[in-house]
């Protein structure tokens, strides 16, 4: 005998094609939103490394002008900061942009900024003090 036969049919318990639906639609937000946030959080990594290497290089200006009172910040060299790089770095640190390109460091200006091609700074944060991007404060 079918035990379904004495229910009416409306009274079922099952999902109905709306609810599974609706259940699809936020599975689908949630999965938008943890993708939207990777993406921001590999920015921030990647503007954080930035900013490390820029402290490293700031670092290695300030000992090496330490050392040579009477040389000015537009005379120096990054074969110059190499000595004075921490870890031992056998070169000045490069950074690697939004786009994935590689980007190079002024170290003709105290604090240290990433040169975005002709000499134009590159901090896509849009402050210039906040870590990011930047040497910071």
């Amino acid at each position: 005998m079918n035990r379904h036969a004495s229910i009416p049919r409306h009274h079922r318990k099952a999902f109905t094609l709306l609810e599974m639906t609706v259940v699809i639609l936020v599975l689908l937000s949630l999965v938008k939103i943890g993708l939207f946030t990777s993406k921001k959080m590999d920015e921030w990594k990647l503007g954080r490394a930035a900013s490390e290497s820029l402290r490293s290089v700031y670092s290695a200006q300030r000992m090496y002008l330490a050392d040579n009172p009477t040389a000015t910040v537009a005379s120096l060299t990054g074969a110059a900061l190499i000595p004075y790089m921490p870890n031992n770095a056998t070169s000045i640190p490069t950074v690697t942009s939004l786009t994935g390109s590689t980007l190079t460091i002024i170290v003709t200006v105290s604090p240290p900024v990433v040169n975005a091609g002709s000499g134009v700074t590159y901090d896509p944060s849009g402050s210039g003090n906040d870590s990011l991007w930047d040497v910071g404060e």
